[in-house]
C-alpha cells in the first residue's frame, strides 16, 4: 500500500503542475490580447495619419512630420514641393473613377521613389506634397529637379490593357527656416500654377491614352 502521505504529496504536485499550467495559459492569453490591442491601435494610428489610397501620410500627418524634420535636419537644405494633376477630372470622367484611383496611386508610387527617403504626402485630391532635403537650393537645381519630377509623372501608367498619360504641374521652393513651412508651401503652390498656366497654352498638355494614340 502506497503510504498516505506520498499520495498527499502526489496530489499536491498535481494541483501545483495544474495551477501552473493554468497560469501559464492565462499569461499567454493575456499577452496575446495585449499583442492585439497594441496592433489594432497601431492600426487607428495609421488609418488616422495616413490616406487610405495612397498609403502616404495626410494633411495633417504631413504639418506634424514637417514641422519634425525642420527642427532635426541640422541646416541642410530643404526644399517644399507641391504638385497637382493636370486635367485629372477628364481621367474620371472618361475612364472610371476606378482608373482615377490608380492614376492616383501610380503617381503617389513615383513620387514616393523620386523622393527616396524624404517625406511625401497625399493633401487630398490629386494634390501632393513633400519636404526634401537637397544639396543645394539654388535656382538651377530647383529647376533640374522640378524637370525630373515632370517627366517621371508623365511616364505611361498601365491602365487594365492600354496605358494612359497624364501630365503633372510641379512647384518647388526652399524652405529657409523651421518657421517658414507654410511661406514655402505657398511659393510653391504659386510656383506650380504659374506651370499650370503656361501648359494649360499647350496641345500636348492633355491626358492621351497611348494605346489608341499609336493606332
Amino acid at each position: 500500500m502506497l503510504d498516505p502521505l506520498t499520495i498527499a504529496s502526489g496530489i499536491s504536485a498535481a494541483g501545483a503542475f495544474v495551477s501552473a499550467w493554468q497560469l501559464r495559459r492565462r499569461a499567454l492569453l493575456a499577452e496575446a490580447e495585449i499583442k492585439h490591442l497594441q496592433a489594432e491601435l497601431a492600426a487607428e494610428r495609421h488609418a488616422a495619419s495616413h490616406d487610405p489610397l495612397t498609403g502616404l501620410p495626410n494633411r495633417r500627418a504631413f504639418f506634424r512630420l514637417a514641422a519634425t524634420l525642420l527642427t532635426d535636419t541640422a541646416g541642410e537644405p530643404l526644399v517644399a514641393v507641391v504638385l497637382d494633376l493636370d486635367d485629372f477630372k477628364q481621367v474620371n470622367d472618361r475612364y472610371g473613377h476606378a482608373a482615377g484611383d490608380q492614376v492616383l496611386i501610380n503617381v503617389a508610387q513615383r513620387l514616393a521613389a523620386f523622393a527616396g527617403d524624404n517625406l511625401v504626402a497625399r493633401l487630398g485630391g490629386d494634390e501632393f506634397a513633400g519636404l526634401l532635403v537637397s544639396p543645394t537650393v539654388d535656382r538651377c537645381w530647383i529647376e533640374r529637379a522640378s524637370r525630373r519630377l515632370r517627366d517621371s509623372l508623365a511616364a505611361p501608367i498601365p491602365l487594365g490593357g492600354f496605358d494612359l498619360c497624364v501630365t503633372a504641374s510641379v512647384g518647388l521652393s526652399p524652405v529657409t527656416g523651421p518657421a517658414q513651412l507654410t511661406e514655402a508651401l505657398d511659393r510653391a503652390d504659386a510656383a506650380m500654377y504659374r506651370a499650370k498656366s503656361v501648359g494649360s497654352s499647350r496641345p500636348t498638355r492633355q491626358l492621351v491614352d497611348s494605346t489608341h494614340a499609336e493606332r
